[in-house]
């Protein structure tokens, strides 16, 4: 296979030496395409001794072979490792002043790009709504993974070993519908509304929004994806199997029955903790109560903690917790707490209140893992932050 290799300009660029490696050792044709940039962290040399082809990184060289279009044309394969966030900038708006900017627009094969930028940048709502944009378009992100990065920070940015670049690469050469094709997805969204009488019911301020998000971003992912839609005010993805409930009991139904087998299950709905212990077959008139109305109110199910409580390996067990901690601490104590609690592998927080989370376009979530670690901080547009969670499920 004709591989092409872009280079750009991040300290990790290092590790795209051994991206080369591994495609060489595995049999391939593998053409470096450095920017000017990462020619100053990696030199020619070696990667034309690792390649074992002639390195290219100028624009205006080969004009009587069109070198700037001919590259992209014979590749069957592009990796960019590492993509620092000026590159998925400029991959998102098409730009194309360079020769890897003229070699990935010249090219229909598959783009594959390994993220590498401290904490910060990655996390930028503008890195995000841009790496939201390339998936939109097909592109697979591979990572960025959580570690050590340059000097003393750490956290999200780092890119991904050349192994783990190389499997993805290969693997999405060979499966062009994305990194969750073949998976089975179920996601729950909106808020649960629980009947007082035919008219009125107890609900919550959820519009659905990052729910839908994220099963519309599973399925652009190549994934087979189960809604389970609980009162939505947004519009429903396309592609997707959407199971309409309404009640916290009709959204347990559903999601027991859904859940067997599934590779993911995401519960992002507002379920309501309670309900009335009785439904009034007739409207509830204020004549007939007086200047008060008492209401008695019992549990509902916890599904999460149900599903996270049973055996459920093979399935990747994602929670949501919504909180109005104003202190960051504090919101990761509860997090951490709830986590353990529901059993489940991964838990979303965010923070929510009378102008934020519910109902609106962006959203800002901590992930916390298994053992209460932060694995990733996103925000962003919901689908960006849909893109985040996915990122980490994967």
């Amino acid at each position: 296979m004709n591989v092409v290799v872009g280079i750009t300009g991040g300290i990790a660029a290092y590790k795209a030496v051994g991206v080369v490696r591994e495609l060489v050792l595995a049999g391939h044709d593998v053409h470096v395409v450095p920017t000017e940039s990462a020619l100053r962290f990696v030199g020619r040399p070696t990667l034309e001794a690792i390649s074992r082809n002639p390195v290219h990184d100028e624009l205006y060289e080969g004009v009587a072979e069109v070198r700037h279009v001919a590259i992209g044309q014979a590749a069957d394969l592009i990796v960019i490792a590492p993509a620092t966030a000026n590159t998925i900038a400029r991959l998102a708006a098409g730009l194309a002043d360079d020769l890897l900017g003229n070699t990935v627009l010249a090219s229909e094969a598959p783009l594959v790009i390994a993220p590498a930028m401290h904490t910060e940048m990655w996390g930028n709502p503008a890195t995000q709504a841009n790496v939201a944009t390339l998936r939109a378009r097909g592109v697979t992100v591979v990572g960025p993974a959580v570690g050590q990065l340059t000097g003393a920070d750490s956290g999200p940015g780092r890119m991904e070993e050349p192994a783990t670049i190389v499997a993805a690469a290969l693997a999405r050469a060979t499966a062009p519908a994305g990194d969750l094709a073949g998976r089975r997805i179920v996601v729950t969204a909106g808020g649960t509304r629980e009947p007082l009488d035919p008219v009125r019911f107890l609900g919550n301020r959820s519009s659905g929004r990052q729910g839908v998000a994220i099963a519309d971003a599973a399925r652009a992912r190549g994934a087979e994806v189960t809604l389970i839609a609980a009162n939505l005010e947004v519009d429903e993805p396309a592609g997707c199997d959407v199971r309409h409930v309404s009640s916290a009991e009709e959204l347990r139904a559903a999601v027991r029955a859904a859940a067997p087998g599934a590779d993911v299950v995401v519960m992002a709905a507002a379920v309501a903790d309670y309900r009335p212990a009785a439904v009034s077959e007739q409207k509830l008139k204020k004549d007939d109560s007086g200047d008060g109305l008492t209401l008695e109110l019992v549990r509902n199910p916890d599904i999460l903690a149900e599903l996270g409580h049973e055996p459920h390996e093979g399935t990747v067990l994602v929670g949501f917790a919504a909180e109005t901690e104003p202190d960051d601490e504090r919101l990761l104590e509860v997090a951490r707490a709830k986590r353990e609690a529901k059993g489940c592998d991964l838990l979303v927080v965010n923070r929510v209140g009378w102008s934020e989370g519910f109902g609106t376009p962006d959203n800002a979530v901590m992930m916390i893992g298994a053992s209460g670690e932060v694995v990733t901080r996103v925000n962003g547009d919901k689908l960006s932050v849909a893109h985040g969670i996915l990122d980490m499920v994967v």
